[in-house]
């Protein structure tokens, strides 16, 4: 088929930083042999969704439509797709291509992709030209080895946010190989942290919350954390020297981790999945050095590690907690995000955008 045919559907998105988002046209391709056309039924709302609409990055090109936490019904299949059929249903997550040729590819890492992946949205789009659009749309069209099945059993408004935060936090614990007897700390309780808690007690880990709010430990409790410590208090934070195999640290904004690091046990490892760029103050090593402790980072997942972690939802009924909205309330819901008020993920309900 000519890829450059294409197909014109709503969208919501934004053509500059300080602009809100609004219901605008974009084109999809039409399908290729290996290619699955996805009616979206839900949407997840990521901070990096919020981030790219007002180019807090800085390398936002415009217009932008954001949304990589897609969960649909397949509509159409290519020829040559083998993976799914029409009717099924399917999520995207934040890949949508890569080269499939470097050695990371090769290992299923596609998310470090030597030559660069191409995300859901805002990468060079290789098929129509210009950058790619995301979820926040009626449709996508994505190569199938992108595409992944959603387990039967689970509520599909409540695994979009697994498309992201679910796979950022499954990737860390897989890697670190976290099971029953491990201990894990997560910091912050959020959209990620909420994620990390369910799913290392979902692997038989003893997991632990930090947080600097008591508000914070009833949710935590409840969430299948089994203790949280406040990490102002220095008697609480003494009290959990040397005790971690793994921290997942969530937190998107510059914060100290050396408090953090003291409570990691030898071999210990603090992973940073929510912030990028520089730590301040410095990251003092003696504690890293004189007990063989690692600050490290992780982004997403590849493709069949985020099968594995659907597939692990599905068999053990896990999903994200939600906030479903409407398409026409998103820029409501960014400035509610900027307040961490939202427990603990927003979903947007795409038939919204129909009406």
């Amino acid at each position: 088929m000519n890829t450059n045919t294409t197909t014109n559907v709503k969208a919501y998105g934004t053509v500059a930083a300080d602009v809100p988002l609004k219901q605008m046209d974009i084109q999809r391709r039409n399908i290729t042999a290996k290619d699955i056309e996805i009616e979206i039924l839900y949407c997840g709302v990521c901070h990096s969704d919020l981030h790219t609409a007002r180019n807090d990055w800085g390398f936002t090109t415009y217009p932008a439509v954001p949304g990589h936490e897609i969960v649909g019904k397949v509509t159409q299949v290519g020829s040559d797709v083998t993976k799914l059929k029409v009717g099924d249903f399917a999520a995207v997550g934040c890949l949508v291509d890569s080269c499939h040729t470097c050695d990371n590819c090769k290992k299923d890492l596609e998310q470090y992709c030597t030559t660069g992946w191409i995300g859901t949205y805002g990468s060079p789009d290789k098929h129509l030209g210009g950058m790619t659009l995301g979820g926040y749309s009626e449709k996508i069209v994505v190569d199938e080895h992108f595409v992944l099945k959603v387990p039967a059993n689970l509520d599909l408004a409540a695994t979009a946010p697994l498309l992201c935060a679910g796979i950022t936090t499954w990737s860390p614990l897989r890697h670190w190989k976290v099971g029953k007897g491990s201990k894990v700390a997560v910091i912050g309780l959020g959209g990620l942290g909420h994620m990390a808690i369910k799913l290392a007690k979902g692997l038989g880990a003893e997991v632990t919350l930090f947080s600097r709010s008591l508000d914070k430990e009833k949710d935590a409790l409840e969430l299948g954390a089994d203790a949280v410590i406040i990490s102002t208090d220095e008697t609480q934070m003494s009290a959990v020297n040397g005790k971690f195999d793994l921290i997942i640290d969530t937190v998107p904004y510059v914060h100290d981790v050396n408090p953090y690091v003291g409570t990691l046990n030898t071999n210990g490892t603090l992973v940073l999945v929510g912030y990028l760029g520089g730590l301040e103050p410095i990251l003092n090593t003696v504690p890293m050095i004189m007990g063989r402790k690692s600050v490290a980072g992780s982004l997403i997942g590849g493709i069949a590690e985020t099968q594995e972690m659907l597939d692990f939802c599905g068999e053990h009924n896990i999903v994200s907690e939600i906030e479903i909205i409407k398409m026409q309330d998103i820029n409501e819901a960014y400035e509610r995000m900027l307040k961490s008020d939202v427990r603990y993920r927003f979903v947007i309900d795409m038939a919204s955008l129909k009406s």
